[in-house]
């Protein structure tokens, strides 16, 4: 135990709770298919040769908070406890207390992440922050930003919780294929930008009513008659909440989806009486740190006084926002009666740095892509991977090579990271790809814009182009794919269907 550690330390481990979702994978399949009886943990896929869970919990390491609720798969809790009981996780996030809990049985099982949080409720005391494993901010973009915004807004305002969403970053033409899956799309949100309140986020089932209008209520637009409207928006799905939220979560048991439905109606209370009256006392219950109010309204970096009151009700005739007067501190029952039941946004523009969330293919491979712009690769400077790069071989500067891969004369290597432990024959052409670990990789190969999941292998002379493989798919020699989703299963079956033909062939020419 660390007997040095301040009391403001300890005070801040306690403040949140953060809850990493990590899902199966379904979006990113064939990627995270089984490799046989061994799953392929979404979490674990590497971006820029880093498990993605890497960057989430760097996020949260960064930001200060401890203590980490981590939500997997049954089936993935091996792979993932390994990971975060290595010695590159314990290093990379020294602070961290990680519980990692267990959900669902198989790939077929399908679970928002409000039923999620529900079934997991009993181990979420305090104030809560909800990301997934698949959203990599900038390192522009803190989640102290994040929390900063509901540390002010949630005692001075009874704000409930704080969204994040990030400007869509549309994909060039050409650099994604339909046989994938569809790339994802922005969705119309709706708030007031001086307070920063999320007021109306689009569902896909109000688009699919009416793809060409919006209909907006008016007691939203007579509590905030000037808004603002984009439809070039992502949500990051990070959300800071307070603990109550989690009652109401429980209380709406037909809820799953925290961006399809439960935000949605979230939104809701600010400016519908109805139901403010319902559930405003279930939401304004008093924060699991009662004592963060009274320590902002003292605290000398937060003047209460500078800030835009949250209410529209406070603004003037020539529309711009009053300030609140000094006061002596309310007590705690009447800024409860007065809370707003915000809901607060914090908006990251595309110019701030590029942030994606890894949930299709399509920004897997571009997220990978985009860390290749942010090195620049030399030869290894260990021996033992130094001596497996041919000096004949081509390698760009904008690529990733790992450790200990093994890559012989005159291939060329090009805009690609490739994973570690992989061989790559003799004229071989990589160009815009991402090879995960243990790949072979035989002469003459050509290879552009694909994804290689681990242990695939691929026969001399072949042509992969915008192919997506499972682990373990074996590509024979001289083979040509296009837009194309290798499964293990389909490979098997055509192996299957030769054997067949073969045997069939052997019958006739016996009866002949």
């Amino acid at each position: 135990m660390d007997f040095d550690e301040s009391s403001s330390s300890r005070l801040l481990t306690q403040e949140f709770l953060a809850v990493v979702l990590a899902g199966f994978g379904n979006e990113l399949t064939p990627l995270t298919n089984n490799h046989g009886d061994d799953p392929c943990p979404k979490a674990l896929l590497p971006i820029a040769n880093q498990p993605m869970l890497h960057y989430p919990l760097s996020w949260l390491e960064a930001s200060g908070i401890k203590d980490v609720l981590l939500i997997c798969p049954t089936v993935q809790k091996a792979a993932v406890t390994h990971y975060i009981r290595s010695d590159a996780s314990t290093a990379a996030f020294p602070s961290l207390r990680i519980d990692l809990q267990v959900y669902g049985d198989s790939q077929e099982f399908k679970s928002g992440a409000c039923a999620v949080l529900r079934h997991f409720a009993h181990k979420i005391k305090q104030d809560f922050v909800v990301l997934p494993c698949d959203f990599i901010p900038p390192p522009s973009f803190p989640l102290t930003r994040i929390l900063d915004k509901f540390r002010i807004e949630a005692p001075s305002d009874g704000s409930i919780a704080t969204t994040c969403f990030f400007e869509w970053n549309k994909p060039e033409k050409g650099s994604s294929t339909e046989e994938w899956n569809s790339v994802p799309m922005p969705m119309s949100i709706v708030w007031d930008e001086p307070s920063g309140t999320l007021l109306y986020v689009d569902t896909s089932d109000d688009v699919d009513r009416d793809d060409a209008h919006m209909t907006l209520s008016m007691s939203l637009l007579s509590s905030y008659p000037k808004v603002r409207l984009s439809a070039t928006m992502l949500d990051a799905h990070v959300y800071v909440c307070r603990r109550s939220v989690l009652n109401v979560i429980q209380e709406k048991s037909r809820l799953d989806s925290m961006r399809e439905e439960f935000i949605p109606w979230l939104c809701k209370p600010q400016y519908s009486p109805a139901k403010r009256h319902k559930y405003g006392s279930a939401l304004s219950s008093p924060s699991a740190a009662p004592s963060q109010g009274l320590a902002l309204q003292h605290a000398t970096l937060h003047t209460r006084s500078s800030e835009p009151s949250m209410h529209p009700s406070s603004t003037s005739s020539i529309g711009e926002p009053r300030t609140a007067p000094s006061s002596p501190v309310d007590s705690e029952e009447e800024s409860q009666c007065n809370a707003s039941l915000r809901v607060g946004v914090v908006i990251h523009r595309a110019e701030e740095g590029y942030a994606a969330r890894a949930n299709t293919l399509h920004s897997y491979l571009e997220l990978n892509r985009h860390f290749l712009g942010q090195t620049s690769w030399t030869l290894p400077t260990d021996p033992e991977s130094r001596a497996m790069i041919d000096p004949k071989a081509q390698i760009s500067t904008d690529s990733m090579v790992g450790h200990t891969t093994k890559v012989e004369e005159r291939t060329s290597i090009k805009k690609s990271v490739i994973g570690k432990h992989c061989i790559i024959g003799k004229m071989v052409k990589i160009v815009g790809c991402v090879i995960l670990d243990h790949c072979v990789i035989a002469d003459g190969v050509k290879l552009d814009g694909c994804i290689l999941g681990t242990n695939t292998q691929v026969g001399a002379k072949a042509e992969l182009i915008r192919c997506v493989t499972q682990a373990g798919f074996e590509v024979e020699a001289g083979d040509t794919f296009r837009n194309d989703k290798l499964e293990v299963a389909d490979w098997t079956a055509t192996q299957e269907s030769s054997e067949d033909d073969e045997d069939s062939d052997s019958d006739t020419g016996s009866a002949s």
